[in-house]
């Protein structure tokens, strides 16, 4: 198997940015939804809500680019456009890594995982609210790096004897208790990987469309499956020829309405397209922790017998080196369903 694609997500919610290669940090992409949007009302005992696809579809209609660092002196830029289904398009360009220091800090409570981010100023809130229609705030992660709740690099369901391999493979704290794990604005964790072989099946049960792979925003994809969902049992890949990048696939990713909306309209897709939630789940409910939504994909944690970061590429080899003999559970607090 290979990488056939690869994809990066500067702000969340907002369209990725398909790349030939990255750094797989232990957080993520380098770049990877170190930005959000919020609206600026009350919501669930904050003064703000967070803003994802299923709620905010016009979400789609915003592209995003990056300008990367040259040198120590470039911070390096990501450049945002919005297109309107009518109008002109109009973009906004930010700093990469914008200065933090005495600008106003928010909570931010993403599935109970809680941190700050920070409000980076008026200029990208008035044009952000100009495309939306209502009050908005663009808040940068910065260090501020949230706890994951689920189970992690430690496998549910797997054979003994690579057990200890991956588990001892986590960095111990000088207490010796496990490091714990952290992420971005990302949902539930740094990394999801899919299947192009997956996605055939997703196309066939639509009436003259095929499903574009983005929509199901993921971070890595792979090409060369023998059989259609067999990622579901994948529980650690290699990526590279020697295996360098290994990624533990600990938990599945269930599905929401997000994956119904037109790309072009920023609403709800009118053909098959709109209907591909409905599709997936008369077979693809597999995992009894989130019993009431299809699965789609594997959220995927870098571990840590390897460096804590290596670049990988398009066309990198990909070997399953751990599986399950059964579906894993999703056990995220608040939100599993077992």
């Amino acid at each position: 198997m290979k990488i056939s694609q690869l994809y990066t997500y500067p702000v969340k919610s907002l369209r990725g940015i398909s790349v030939t290669e990255a750094e797989a940090a232990r957080n993520g992409f380098t770049y990877d939804r170190r930005f959000m949007l919020v609206k600026v009302e009350e919501y669930q005992g904050l003064p703000h809500r967070n803003m994802h696809l299923t709620y905010f579809p016009e979400m789609v209609l915003f592209t995003t680019a990056l300008e990367l660092p040259e040198d120590t002196s470039d911070p390096g830029r990501l450049i945002i456009t919005f297109n309107p289904p009518e109008g002109n398009p109009r973009s906004l360009t930010v700093p990469l890594a914008p200065e933090a220091n005495g600008l106003e800090e928010i909570d931010i409570d993403m599935h109970g995982s809680t941190t700050r981010g920070v409000d980076i100023g008026a200029t990208y809130n008035s044009w952000f609210s100009s495309c939306f229609g209502f009050d908005v705030k663009f808040v940068y992660l910065g260090p501020n790096w949230r706890p994951v709740l689920m189970t992690t690099t430690t496998p549910q369901v797997q054979p003994s004897s690579w057990l200890s391999s991956i588990t001892s493979n986590i960095p111990l704290l000088g207490n010796g208790k496990k490091e714990e794990e952290r992420i971005s604005f990302a949902d539930c964790a740094p990394y999801l990987v899919t299947s192009e072989k997956s996605l055939e099946n997703v196309s066939s049960r639509l009436e003259g469309e095929e499903m574009p792979m983005i929509k199901f925003r993921p971070n890595v994809v792979v090409s060369g499956a023998s059989d259609h969902w067999e990622e579901d049992f994948w529980n650690e890949i290699a990526i590279g020829e020697e295996g360098e990048v290994r990624i533990v696939l600990a938990q599945n990713c269930a599905r929401c309405a997000s994956i119904n909306i037109d790309y072009a309209t920023g609403k709800p897709g009118t053909g098959d397209g709109g209907k591909v939630l409905k599709k997936l789940q008369s077979d693809r409910r597999v995992d009894r922790g989130a019993k009431y939504s299809p699965v789609f994909g594997r959220y995927g944690f870098v571990t840590q017998n390897v460096a804590l970061k290596g670049k990988i590429r398009v066309g990198d080899d990909v070997r399953v080196v751990g599986r399950n003999d059964k579906h894993t559970v999703f056990d995220w607090p608040g939100l599993t369903t077992a």
